[in-house]
């Protein structure tokens, strides 16, 4: 009886504990927060010193002391961006979803930079106790900001530096093993975060939680992008440009429903990424050297590549890089677009020679 009145309780506050609630929807948010605060910073900033606009470059706020660019402000808000995204798609009441702000400030800043798996952890739980609380008492406007905040800004404490402390060593492993063994590694890292990306999960969120960069973040830009081109080109002829577009700066997510009903198609576009993979790591030595999650984005709305160039300048700005060279740009272009369209599609005739994969089966 009394575990029946519980489920009921968790019904009644919308609180579904699930791999799916927690692994794809709260995930998937959380990068769309990591986008529209520290990636379109780091875009801002790019583009104002590229182009030399006064605006984005020079401060537009002092707090504390601290000046702020524009796309500075937006990188200050990277830990309550998330925490209120994770919140929305957990679907937290008003009250809830705004006392998530101090919570996502707090997990990010004391977890360092594994910030964005603390505030994973922490937004979740402290959306879920503050849903519990909401509307219980008739002083809502205070207990439930109150318990929110409290339980958050708490486990941020206890929590986020232990969570952004593995993060870092899980990251630093997986970089680490990408420089030492960059053609095995180039492979596997390639080929799991562009599967991530297709999947209903976010490959943004994961090469941002484990803050993967350098050739190994280069090696994920390449698997995302042979997911991403590769469909878009294989399926022109069920799907036309609208299809192009939407998969090939949109997310070829879209393509997951035919997977579904067809898991051979997705033999080309996997292995399109254990070849371009190496071939980043190995040949054109590409790295991700700008923010994180733009390793796990491909070419959506090209953050992937504007990642990419984004740290070819912070590089030679700090003097760790000469020069941006013609090497560097031909290692990207063929990385990301041309391999991607020529090797996927020549790999799919395969497929449709064997009978795995035949016409209609892409269409979207």
């Amino acid at each position: 009886m009394k575990n029946n009145r519980f489920r009921d309780f968790l019904k009644r506050k919308n609180i579904e504990v699930s791999a799916r609630r927690y692994g794809i929807d709260a995930l998937g948010a959380m990068a769309q927060g990591l986008f529209c605060t520290l990636l379109v910073g780091t875009i801002i900033n790019t583009i104002g010193t590229q182009f030399g606009i006064g605006f984005l470059m020079n401060p537009v706020a002092n707090i504390a002391g601290v000046d702020y660019t524009v796309g500075g402000l937006c990188t200050a808000m990277t830990g309550p961006g998330m925490a209120v995204a994770i919140g929305y798609a957990l679907k937290c009441p008003p009250m809830v979803l705004f006392s998530l702000i101090p919570v996502g400030f707090a997990a990010n800043g004391l977890g360092g930079a594994g910030g964005p798996l603390s505030v994973l952890f922490i937004a979740i739980i402290a959306s879920e106790i503050g849903k519990m609380v909401a509307g219980e008492t008739k002083v809502d406007i205070l207990v439930t900001p109150l318990v929110t905040i409290g339980v958050g800004v708490a486990l941020s404490a206890w929590w986020a530096p232990p969570i952004g402390a593995l993060a870092m060593k899980v990251g630093n492993l997986i970089m680490w093993a990408t420089e030492l063994r960059p053609f095995m590694m180039g492979v596997l890292v390639s080929v799991i975060v562009g599967m991530a990306l297709t999947l209903p999960i976010s490959s943004a969120a994961i090469c941002a939680a484990f803050q993967l960069t350098g050739l190994a973040g280069g090696a994920a830009v390449a698997g995302c992008c042979a997911q991403m081109i590769g469909f878009a080109v294989m399926s022109f002829k069920e799907n036309k440009w609208g299809g192009f577009i939407s998969q090939g700066i949109g997310t070829s997510m879209l393509q997951m429903g035919n997977i579904v009903k067809n898991p051979r198609i997705w033999i080309a576009p996997t292995l399109t990424a254990a070849i371009t993979g190496p071939i980043a790591t190995c040949i054109f030595k590409m790295q991700m050297n700008g923010a994180p999650v733009s390793s796990g984005m491909g070419t959506c709305g090209l953050v992937g590549q504007i990642g990419v160039y984004s740290g070819w300048v912070a590089d030679v700005a700090s003097g760790a890089k000469a020069a941006i060279t013609t090497m560097d740009w031909m290692g990207l272009v063929l990385i990301c677009f041309i391999l991607p369209a020529v090797i996927c599609p020549l790999i799919n005739m395969g497929c449709r020679k064997l009978g795995w994969v035949k016409d209609g089966d892409l269409t979207l």
